[in-house]
């Protein structure tokens, strides 16, 4: 199989075809799927590349192109101009989206509970939610795990008005918890904490937030209602591989690392993107009698709660808006 790298931005979009086989000869009578994610590469991508590295889509007769992005907006503003088939990105996002008209379904859920956390400095601990009051913390616009943290609070019995927030630039959140700016940052352990913990050499406290009652629906695929109609068959085909991928690469990290890391252009560590991937695939639960995707009406229905309780939408629309699973097969 020809290896490639991930093309950044928007080049793919371009022409360059990335792909799980070369883009001649027999490739075209295969069907081509031009995937988007929502962020730059992370171990969270994994199971994608362990479908295209052991064959997965082949075996469905499928070409798939994987791009990165920049940010959940982008990536739906791509699928709906008819740019990408399906992108990969917070549940939550999508469901604000399409409460607001856009006309995108979610597909499958992988991760009914983002493995996100809030982490703090060992001379300046909080282990519980109670000890976040008066500290400060750092917080961008879209930013999963303190975009919900007034909910969080108020789910712990903390009034939301003794921790202080900062606004910033998603990028610049790390560094201005790293230099001491900010008492507490938000990361995913599908992403930046096992960077984190290797590079810095520091016992950060790790809070995990959803041990403590944080239900924010996370990796998702998407699509809009027009491909829906017109690719169906093309579609479950998809998910059906990256089912297959997903529980390869739960019984086997390690490879799963491989194949991710070797489609990285610059990589972390091994060792960090091993620790990436086992957080992302120990969050992927595994229905019992239904395909791995398969989306929980009621993890919906409490996320528009949610959402309702932060004030980002009004009055939820039905709830088969949102979502199907029409494309998960055994």
């Amino acid at each position: 199989m020809l290896g490639f790298r991930v093309r950044t931005g928007w080049a793919a979009l371009a022409g360059v075809c990335v792909a799980a086989t070369a883009c001649i000869g027999a490739a075209a009578a295969q069907d081509q799927v031009n995937v988007r994610f929502s962020w730059k590469m992370k171990g969270e991508y994994a199971p994608y590349f362990t479908a295209l590295d052991k064959g997965y889509f082949q075996k469905e007769n499928l070409q798939v192109r994987l791009g990165e992005g920049a940010g959940a907006q982008a990536a739906l503003g791509a699928l709906i101009q008819g740019q990408e088939d399906i992108v990969v990105l917070p549940g939550i996002f999508a469901l604000s989206a399409i409460q607001k008209g856009l006309p995108v379904k979610l597909v499958a859920l992988y991760h009914p509970k983002t493995p996100v956390t809030l982490i703090t400095f060992p001379d300046k601990p909080a282990r519980t939610p109670k000890d976040l009051e008066g500290m400060t913390v750092a917080h961008s616009v879209g930013e999963t795990g303190t975009s919900y943290l007034d909910a969080f609070l108020k789910l712990n019995g903390v009034d939301p008005s003794k921790v202080k927030r900062t606004m910033m630039a998603a990028t610049a959140r790390v560094p201005a918890f790293m230099q001491r700016q900010v008492d507490v940052v938000s990361v995913y352990q599908t992403n930046d904490l096992p960077i984190m913990l290797e590079k810095e050499k520091t016992p950060f406290v790790v809070m995990d937030m959803v041990k403590f009652g944080l239900s924010v629906p996370g990796m998702a695929l998407v699509t809009s209602d027009q491909h829906l109609a017109k690719k169906p068959d093309v579609l479950m085909r998809f998910t059906r591989a990256v089912a297959e991928a997903i529980k390869d690469a739960q019984k086997d990290v390690q490879g799963a690392t491989v194949a991710t890391r070797k489609n990285w252009t610059s990589p972390p560590s091994e060792t960090a993107v091993f620790q990436q991937i086992k957080a992302t695939v120990e969050a992927i639960p595994v229905p019992e009698g239904q395909q791995i995707g398969w989306i929980d009406a009621k993890v919906i229905s409490d996320a528009l709660n949610l959402l309702h309780s932060v004030g980002e939408i009004e009055t939820p629309k039905p709830i088969e808006t949102f979502f199907t699973n029409a494309l998960l097969t055994k």
